[in-house]
Parts: structure tokens; sequence; C-alpha cells
């Protein structure tokens, strides 16, 4: 990309990306609990919120973690499949590499100069385990953010219309807050470009205007506040305050707030144009409007419950709500983009049931929308406006998260460090230490609040590890099933011999989740249908562990040594696009088979003629054009009296998540009057 396009995708992030990060003081002093504060904490707490985003913000994310992207993709989930690409503990055997991808190759170079560190994951199935939890939970807390932010972003922005108009009452402020909130979820499907380009003049017209105003403060109020930039001040902060200040860490965190969505957001933009964006322009921003904040608070001390729009002077005071309102809406936004981005990457994982991906851009792959998830998430922060409308209990649930999720990050980037990038121990030793203690304490500090509000991440996030953890429990037995009773080529070249099975003209994509074998389901199906199409492709659809997968590796094909029977892999990493019409599929799919067929001859065509090869592209031609046939298994679990609990409940909610959850065809394109699904029972 050129220089003017990296300039137009930063001014393009500002609307996305940096709207959590950007809004916070909105609602960061008045989430803490600060009981008579001083000159002296008020200045302790702005050297706080100045270190945590200068060692956060500046040095964790915009440094280092943005050159961890997984192709591309950023966010925790992509951290753990970086680390799945280079050691081999893909949990999922459908996730592993196939032997002929340069992925493979890739994966086993680097398996061979592997970390100790690398070996003793590989090794133990427990620390796998733990790591894939650790994953899983950030993955559950970002979007526990992703509904969060919304709803106090709002709400703190609609609360500046109490302090002008008394007779509004709360309640007012969060069916207002509400109703605008399902407005913006309304606008998601028009896609992050357009949303974007429509939200990024307000988001620059914010970037502006509070640090101006911030100036206009520090001028008018405490001329010397940036002698708060000595650390010493959070010192002595500490040393007066004691356990009070540790306290106080819980709304101090919410500074740094969205700072994960810079991470998260890297597949709907670059890291280049995030990077400009944010060291020029967020960074000094939030730097100039805290300042200008505490510089007002230290002359009024106790107007920290609104510490936002007090500040604001009265003549200015309506076009800054007008903009703090705006802004507050596309804050959301940043969060609710990354929602979607790690839901596919989990879908298309294997993690999460299947729900409806659209991308929203022809020629940025990250891009993507679910309606499905827009509208639960859209549902989630409207209740929790209207349940939890206390600004307080919204902030300390806030809190959880944030700390939480950067933890998490700072662990697995600890992990890349040493596994991946080879990091020098003196300076893996420094960020782990640095980052983990800072973080750790913040973490310490947020819990005490559980009980007044910060429940409510980990409620959100324990229902989606126990939907996550459902699939990936339900999906790992059934493809144990089907390996232990795989169907092999000489039993299918068996029963094709039986004078009884008719083999019937027309092409018949059979669909299968093993490849090292045929599925129960064929067997099943020839038994009780007695005919199979003269032409047959096997077919399996395989995401990697990996962000996108090149255009020749896309469609491997190979012939499996029975007349007609051909093995077909369309390979797909999360960040890819399964946007292959169902005609084109095909076409695709013949194109390869009759390239393989003339130009890579295995050992059972070594003699074959020039004749017997045209005459076998004929028939796939021929085949092609008496009709296309697409046929899955759709298998459901027999429960019986031999299966232990355990298995009972958690095979039993996999099968509700399975029925309700979309197909895995319609995304191929394939017509509905070309699909057949044969149903047959598993018994585990």
């Amino acid at each position: 990309m050129d220089r003017w396009g990296t300039l137009v995708l930063a001014y393009k992030t500002l609307g996305v990306v940096f709207g959590g990060l950007v809004t916070s003081p909105l609602y960061v002093y008045p989430s803490m609990p600060l009981k008579s504060p001083t000159e002296e904490d008020y200045l302790g707490i702005y050297s706080i919120m100045f270190w945590t985003l200068t060692l956060i913000g500046v040095v964790k994310y915009g440094s280092i973690a943005l050159k961890a992207d997984d192709q591309g993709e950023g966010g925790t989930f992509a951290l753990y499949s970086l680390l799945c690409r280079h050691m081999n503990i893909g949990i999922l055997s459908s996730n592993r590499v196939s032997s002929n991808s340069s992925l493979a190759h890739s994966m086993h170079e680097s398996t061979g100069k592997i970390s100790q560190l690398g070996k003793f994951f590989e090794s133990s199935m427990v620390a796998r385990r733990v790591l894939l939890f650790v994953a899983i939970l950030g993955m559950c807390m970002l979007i526990g953010d992703g509904i969060l932010t919304p709803a106090i972003s709002v709400l703190s922005a609609m609360d500046g219309l109490r302090a002008p108009f008394p007779s509004i009452n709360k309640s007012l402020v969060e069916a207002l807050s509400a109703a605008v909130l399902v407005v913006l979820f309304l606008l998601q499907k028009f896609g992050t470009s357009r949303v974007s380009f429509l939200f990024s003049p307000i988001m620059g017209a914010w970037t502006l205007t509070t640090p101006l105003v911030g100036i206009y403060s520090i001028i008018h109020y405490y001329p010397s506040i940036f002698k708060a930039l000595s650390p010493h001040y959070i010192v002595h902060f500490f040393w007066r305050n004691g356990k009070e200040g540790w306290l106080l860490l819980g709304g101090t965190v919410l500074c740094i707030t969205g700072s994960e969505a810079l991470f998260a957001d890297l597949g709907h933009f670059n890291r280049t144009s995030i990077q400009i964006a944010f060291l020029f322009t967020i960074y000094p921003s939030l730097v100039l409007t805290y300042a200008g904040q505490t510089a007002y608070l230290i002359r009024n001390l106790n107007d920290h419950d609104d510490g936002f729009y007090k500040f604001i002077p009265t003549k200015i005071y309506w076009p800054i709500f007008i903009i703090a309102t705006s802004a507050a809406i596309v804050a959301s936004q940043s969060l609710i983009s990354a929602t979607f981005s790690i839901i596919k990457q989990s879908v298309v994982l294997g993690y999460f049931p299947r729900v409806k991906v659209v991308h929203t851009s022809d020629n940025k792959e990250g891009e993507v929308y679910s309606p499905e998830v827009n509208y639960i998430l859209m549902v989630l922060c409207v209740a929790v406006i209207l349940i939890f409308g206390d600004g307080k209990e919204i902030g300390n649930a806030f809190g959880v998260v944030v700390s939480l999720v950067m933890l998490i990050t700072t662990v697995l980037l600890t992990l890349v460090m040493i596994i991946i990038w080879r990091t020098p121990p003196v300076l893996v030793a420094l960020y782990f230490f640095v980052f983990f203690t800072m973080e750790g304490i913040y973490v310490s500090a947020v819990c005490t609040k559980i009980l007044e509000g910060g429940w409510i991440p980990f409620a959100i996030s324990f229902i989606l590890a126990l939907i996550m953890f459902g699939w990936f429990y339900g999906r790992q037995t059934k493809i144990e099933y089907e390996l232990t009773h795989k169907m092999t080529l000489d039993r299918l070249g068996t029963l094709l011999s039986n004078p009884g099975v008719q083999r019937v003209l027309g092409l018949c994509f059979f669909y299968t989740n093993i490849q090292d074998g045929l599925t129960p389901v064929l067997g099943h199906y020839i038994k009780n249908v007695k005919s199979l199409h003269n032409i047959t492709i096997f077919t399996t659809l395989r995401y990697l562990l990996a962000s996108k997968v090149d255009p020749h590796e896309r469609i491997v094909v190979r012939k499996m040594g029975l007349k007609g029977v051909y093995g077909c892999v369309i390979q797909y990493g999360y960040a890819d696009s399964l946007n292959l019409e169902g005609d084109d599929f095909v076409g695709q799919v013949i194109e390869s088979l009759k390239v393989h067929i003339q130009d890579f001859s295995d050992g059972v065509q070594c003699g074959a003629t020039v004749a017997e090869i045209q005459a076998e592209i004929s028939d796939l031609e021929e085949a092609k054009h008496a009709g296309v046939v697409h046929i899955r298994g759709k298998t459901r679990f027999y429960i019986g009296k031999s299966c232990g609990w355990f298995d009972r409940i958690m095979l039993a909610f996999y099968e509700v998540m399975h029925n309700n959850c979309r197909s895995a065809l319609p995304a191929l394109g394939v017509p509905p009057p070309q699909r057949i699904e044969v149903g047959m029972f598993y018994e585990p």
C-alpha cells in the first residue's frame, strides 16, 4: 500500500479501532470510588494513568503485540493459532495441516529446532489444554468487552443530559441509551468500511476537541500538571492511601480500555495504519485530555462523579455533548468489529457453532459481519443498560474484562517471544516482569469488585465457554467415532463389486470429515440405496491453523485407486472467505482433476495410454453434464444407557446446538436442489 493509502486507512481506524480507547475520559473518573480526594491524590492518579497509557498502550500493544499477528489477523485466538502453527499442539485432528502443504513444511522445519518450552507443550496434554483454556477465556472476555463497551460508553455520554436538565431522570437516560444502541447494531450490516467512513469524522472531531479543552483547563486551572509525569507521585500516592489507593486502580485501569481492540481489529486494517493513528493522534489526545480533567478536579476536588462534563466550559457544552454522544456510539464499534472477527476465527477453527459470516469487503478479507452474533450482542447490551443502569456497576464489570484480557495477552505474547521469535531471555524476563506485575496488580484490584458488578463478565464468559466446550467436545467425540468406524478403500471396492450395487451416471461430491479413510455414512448410504454415482469425489472441507491459504494450495485432489473415485480437500484459513459459488466450485475441482490426471500421474497410471487418459477426462465432463449432487451425512448421537452422565449431558447439549446451527454446505453456494443429507446415528 502506498503512503497516501496508508494515511487514508489510518484515518479510517479512528472510526473503528480506537473508539473505546479515546472515549475513556467519559467514565474513568466517575467510576472511581474517591472519598475526599486531595491535590496530591489527583496528581498520583494522573501519573498512574499516564504511565499505564505509555507502557501498556505504546510499548506493549503499539510496539510489540501488533508484530505478533497471524498472517494479518490479531487477537488472543490469533496468538493461540500462531503458537499452534509453530508447535504440534492442535487438539482437533481435523485442523492438522496436511503433509502436501507448504504450511506443513514450515511447521516441521520450526519443529526441528523447537525450544524446550515448545517441546514441553507438545508432550504435555495438560499444558496444551491449559493453553487452549487461556485462549478461550481471553476470547470470551473480549466478547464480554464487546457487550460492555457500548453499554458504558453510550450511557456515560447520555448522562450529560442530566446536568442542564435536572428533570430528566436516570430511567429516561437508560431508555435513550438503549435506543441509540439498537440503531448502531442495525447499521452493522453495511460493513466496517462504510461504517468507519461514516464514523471517522466524528472520532476526528472528538480526538481534536477534547485535548483542546484539556489545554484550556491546564492553563486556566493548574499549569504545572505535567510535573505528575514523575513516577515518584505514584509512590507517594500508594504510600499515603494504602489499601484505598490499591482499590482505586479498579477505576484507573479503564483509561486503557479498548487497547485490546487495537490488536484484535488488526485484520480489518494493517499494522502501520494503526500505529500511525495511535502514536500521532490517540495517545497525545488522551494524555492532554486526562491532564485537563485532572487540572480541573484539583481546583474542584469533589466534582469527580461527573468528571468529564463538569470540566467542559459552559459556552461549548452543547457542541461537546453532541460530539461526545456521537463518539460514544462510535466507541462501541471498535469492540463490535473485534467480536465479529474472533467469532469468525473460532467458528472456522471448529470451537464455536456455525453461524452466518458475511464478508462485507471485496478487497479486505478480515472485514466480516455475523447477523446472529450482531443481534445477540444487541440484546445483551440493551439488557446490561436496563438491568445494571448504575455506571459504577458496569464500570466494575468493565474493569474486570479489561485487566484480564490484558493479562492473558501478556502471557500468550511471552510464549510467542520464547517459542517463535527466540527473543533473548533477558528481554523476555524484563517484558514479562514489567507487564505481568503491572496487570496482575490491576487484576487483584478489580477482583475485589466481583459482587459489585464484576460478576457480569464472568457470567458472560462462563456461558460462552460452556458453548465452546460443548461444541468442541461433541465434535471431538464425533471425529473419534468416525476414525474408529471409518471405511477402507478395500471395503468400498468389495461393496462396489457386488452385482446388487449400481453405478449411476452423474457427478457426486460426498462430504467427509476424515482423510485417512472414508466416512461411516458412505457404507450406510450404499447398503440402503444400493447405488453410487460413476464419478464420486470424496470431499473434505479443512480449516487450517493458519490465517490464509495460497490459492494454488486451496484445492488438493488425488486418485483413490478405484475407477471413478477421487479425493478432494478444500483448504481454508480462518481469514479466508468461503466465497466459491456452487458452479465455480465444481468447475475448479474438475479442472484440478484434469491437471492431476494429465500431469501428475501416479504409479497406477504410469502405463496409461493417451487414449485412456482422455477417456477418463471425458468421463468427468460427461458426469458433470449429467448432473451434480452434493451428499453429506446428517449424523446424530444415539445416547443409550451405556453412556455416562457426563456424556449424556454434553452430547445432548451438543445435539441442541448442532440442530440449530447452520449447515457447512450453503457456505459453498451449493443450490438446495443439489443437496442430499443422509441421516445416521452414532453410538458413542
